[in-house]
């Protein structure tokens, strides 16, 4: 794989490798870390309703302890790399979502579930935030947008794995074992973390494609010294920050939507429409995020920002034709290219807008409008579900996804073109 990633730049001098050794490390701990969650993803809320008794809360609970502690701790990890480290916090992260998981395996109730939901979720909180940061000092600036693209990639892919075979294992080899899995992956990567350099790793090369101090909108926060890390309320304040954020919360408000409401919305007789249509959209994120990446390292990556939401909230618009199955899919997949695009589009912009020591905050702020977004999503739709039906609730969103147009644009005309 390193070959093949590389040998670009045997024929331009200029270019510096893409995967590096700690890159390397560095997904031994990003695949240990998304198999733990994603495993137990769906399995604990099973297994909270099957020890609870059957009742209809406890499967909510779960999922909702889990959340918030994974966005609280999000706020929080910032602060925390600047004061330990990257190293240090990453490995507490790991901790954090394996070893809790062996308690389930003792026995269930829902005050230990909900512990260690609240455990597992600040975990997984430590692991994406002072691990994306870490993972974007070990990119070169030339390289970040196809760098995350591979990135999202090494991520994914254990997410689409081990997501349903922790369902499936459960009817096969009961909780236990799955528990154990769970805790394992997580443990186990903890040995590739000293391997890992510490704070800041980046290379010092200026980037190629933003300049912070362009003008004064797009000044990074009130303090851009290299040496002084950016807080997550001043990020949130800082604009050249806050409509990346903006535009992506309100793309994964809709990914949350989709994920959770399509099985319900398409009718039962389609059969496998559902599962095509959120195949179609994974496949068509993940490359979507290759093809901006690589297209953000050449040409700038802010151009993409308007086209990647236009397209996300015009899949969400056709897939509001809950009754054809054929729009469904098509929908969904379109969705799925502006997704993708706006994940790696909006995650470039902000990295490249920051010194190394704001990488914290950057990633803080893109996981948070992810995992915020998703759940206001889900919750959100519901009620409006309730009230306008599955087609109009969709419709809706479209139109709610178009409003943030505005920040886009703003956004585009503050970056100005760029090009090599």
């Amino acid at each position: 794989m390193t070959k093949l990633l590389n040998s670009q730049e045997e024929g331009a001098g200029s270019r510096p490798p893409l995967v590096t050794r700690p890159l390397l490390l560095r997904f031994v701990s990003i695949i240990g870390a998304s198999t733990s969650f994603y495993l137990l993803l769906s399995v604990v809320p099973l297994y909270a309703e099957a020890t609870g008794g059957g009742r209809g809360n406890a499967a909510g609970l779960t999922t909702g302890a889990l959340m918030l502690a994974t966005v609280g701790g999000e706020l929080a990890t910032p602060r925390l790399v600047a004061r330990f480290g990257y190293r240090l916090v990453l490995v507490a992260g790991l901790l954090l979502l394996g070893a809790p998981a062996f308690a389930l395996t003792a026995s269930g109730g829902a005050v230990r579930i909900t512990a260690v939901c609240l455990l597992r979720g600040l975990g997984f909180a430590f692991t994406v935030v002072a691990g994306g940061a870490l993972t974007a000092s070990l990119i070169p600036a030339e390289r970040r947008g196809e760098g995350l693209a591979l990135v999202g990639i090494v991520t994914g892919i254990p997410s689409l794995v081990a997501l349903p075979l922790g369902v499936w294992l459960v009817a096969h080899v009961g909780y236990g074992p799955v528990f154990a899995a769970g805790a394992v992956a997580a443990l186990a990567a903890v040995a590739s973390v000293p391997g890992l350099p510490d704070r800041d790793a980046g290379s010092g090369r200026p980037d190629p494609h933003c300049d912070p101090d362009r003008d004064a909108d797009s000044n990074p926060g009130p303090d851009p010294e290299p040496g002084r890390p950016i807080g997550v309320v001043a990020g949130f304040r800082t604009p050249a920050l806050s409509r990346p954020v903006l535009v992506f919360s309100v793309t994964a408000l809709a990914a949350g939507i989709l994920v959770t409401f399509l099985p319900l919305a398409v009718p039962s007789a389609s059969g496998g429409v559902v599962a095509t249509a959120l195949f179609a959209q994974t496949a068509a994120a993940t490359g979507a995020r290759w093809v901006a990446g690589r297209h953000g390292d050449r040409h700038g990556p802010a151009a993409l920002l308007v086209p990647g939401l236009v397209v996300a909230a015009g899949g969400t618009l056709l897939a509001s034709l809950t009754h054809s199955p054929v729009a469904v899919v098509i929908g969904v997949a379109l969705f799925g290219i502006g997704f993708g695009v706006t994940q790696n589009t909006t995650l470039t912009l902000m990295y490249a807008r920051v010194p190394a020591s704001g990488y914290g905050t950057v990633s803080a702020l893109w996981n948070f409008a992810f995992d915020a977004g998703m759940g206001v999503g889900a919750v959100g739709f519901g009620f409006l579900a309730g009230r306008t039906g599955y087609p109009w609730a969709f419709a809706l969103t479209a139109v709610l996804m178009l409003t943030a147009l505005a920040p886009a644009r703003r956004d585009r005309r503050t970056e100005g073109p760029r090009g090599r």
